[in-house]
């Protein structure tokens, strides 16, 4: 696709990073024989993507605001404008070895997601969207699913961990949903779950407690490619809470129905 001068900064950006990350994972895959120091060097690597991100984007619009998981957030001298970003989704997946991880920029105008990147390395998978020009993969133009039945459709979420108060929550959203779907994946990495729901290749997605930069940018491939995003609660700013819901529209309302209870 031809994008805009910022979307294409964005793509230049997390391309460049995640080079740097792939060769951080083939590292992390040879310390895994070893029970100490994979924790350390992946830490080490999410920052250094971190300051790539950040050196290229804010090299390209100094004037733009920061929002990062690793930097924190830095106002910049337009108040309208930030980027907020994620070096690396899917940190635990990398760790730990698995293919399944992703870099992540949205820019923010006036409290809006206008554009949006998820770059999966390992697959060379770039997820991109701009508001009002649709969403790609690549050079190939993304759609939600047009699936229309709840028992053939198949959606991700994100598992609490470490005995996170959202578990009892999350436990009774499973024991309504899995009798009356195909199926619900957990693969660990938010930006790209909702990028899979773009794509197609999930019928939908909701999670809760995420940070602003784990489902930004998804929030805005998931909308170009006409499915639908709302927070959990009403009323609620998706960014701002942390909850989301979203799938096609066929979908929408049934799987929000049993989400909500």
């Amino acid at each position: 696709m031809q994008g805009s001068a910022n979307l294409n900064v964005m793509l230049k950006a997390a391309r460049k990073a995640g080079r740097t990350l792939v060769k951080d994972f083939k590292e992390v895959e040879n310390l895994q024989v070893s029970t100490k120091g994979a924790g350390d060097f992946v830490s080490r690597a999410d920052i250094a993507a971190e300051k790539i991100l950040k050196t290229e984007l804010m090299n390209a619009r100094p004037s733009y605001g920061w929002l990062a998981e690793e930097g924190g957030e830095e106002p910049g001298k337009d108040p309208t404008r930030r980027w907020i970003v994620d070096p690396l989704d899917g940190t635990t997946n990398f760790l730990h070895g698995l293919p399944h991880w992703a870099v992540s920029i949205a820019l923010e105008h006036k409290g809006e997601i206008v554009a949006g990147v998820v770059y999966d390395p390992a697959k060379d998978e770039a997820f991109v969207a701009e508001k009002g020009a649709g969403a790609w993969m690549n050079d190939s133009r993304l759609r939600v699913s047009g699936r229309h039945k709840m028992s053939e459709a198949i959606f991700a979420t994100g598992l609490p961990y470490g005995g996170r108060a959202d578990l009892p929550e999350t436990l009774q959203d499973l024991a309504r949903l899995l009798p009356a779907c195909a199926g619900v994946r957990r693969w660990g990495a938010a930006a790209l779950d909702m990028a899979y729901v773009a794509a197609g290749r999930y019928d939908g997605f909701w999670e809760r407690r995420l940070s602003p930069w784990d489902l930004a940018a998804g929030v805005i491939i998931v909308r170009e490619a006409g499915g639908l995003v709302d927070p959990l609660t009403r009323g609620e700013n998706i960014v701002e809470s942390g909850d989301v819901i979203c799938a096609n529209e066929p979908l929408f309302d049934k799987f929000v129905g049993v989400i909500r209870g």
